[in-house]
């Protein structure tokens, strides 16, 4: 399957739905909150469909005019375009992405930082994932009270899962190095005790 941007993507997944013009495609992102996965813009948009017409998987159906406004163009996925998007869905799905995101790079690196440091940027991560979170149930409420399938923003109830789990680990790791719980000098990897040091009371 050629490579598709995210946004690509997710323009195929509505015309999965429907045949669609660009600025209705964009109106049901927005309407659907997809902007939180994929960086959305009408102009970033068009070019995509036209990507995907280009590359087969999508197809004019129609144009139309309403008043003075722009002509629209009408597209419609292809049995090419169908194929694509469900190969490209059971992979995503499926198999876990090389990702690497820098905070697990810092996290991997953070003893360079003095304690006090290391639990202050905990707690500010801490309180920037509960507004994420806070967003994440509102965004949920209102898409329930649009009265949205529930299939159709699942992603938004597996983020906040993350945000939780996160939440959750970062706050029990920031109590630990608060109360000292884990040391923070010292070698890395501590000595071998010595045969000198070991117990002879036996």
């Amino acid at each position: 399957m050629t490579d598709l941007t995210p946004l690509a993507f997710a323009a195929l997944g509505l015309l999965a739905e429907s045949p669609m013009h660009p600025y209705e495609m964009f109106q049901t992102m927005l309407h659907r909150r997809e902007d939180r996965n994929v960086k959305v813009r009408p102009s970033t948009l068009y070019h995509q469909v036209g990507r995907l017409a280009d590359l087969g998987y999508a197809e004019v159906v129609g144009t139309d005019r309403a008043g003075n406004r722009p002509e629209r163009t009408t597209y419609s996925i292809t049995e090419a375009g169908r194929a694509a998007l469900e190969a490209g869905l059971r992979h995503m799905v499926a198999e876990p992405a090389d990702e690497y995101p820098q905070f697990r790079l810092a996290v991997s690196h953070v003893d360079n930082l003095p304690v006090e440091d290391v639990a202050a940027a905990f707690r500010a991560r801490i309180a920037a994932l509960r507004a994420q979170r806070d967003g994440y149930d509102d965004a949920a409420t209102g898409l329930q009270a649009k009265g949205l399938a529930e299939r159709y923003w699942l992603d938004v109830s597996y983020v906040r899962a993350m945000l939780t789990a996160q939440l959750e680990w970062l706050t029990a790791i920031a109590d630990r190095v608060e109360r000292g719980d884990i040391p923070w000098d010292g070698p890395a990897v501590p000595a071998e005790p010595t045969q000198n040091s070991k117990d002879t009371t036996r």
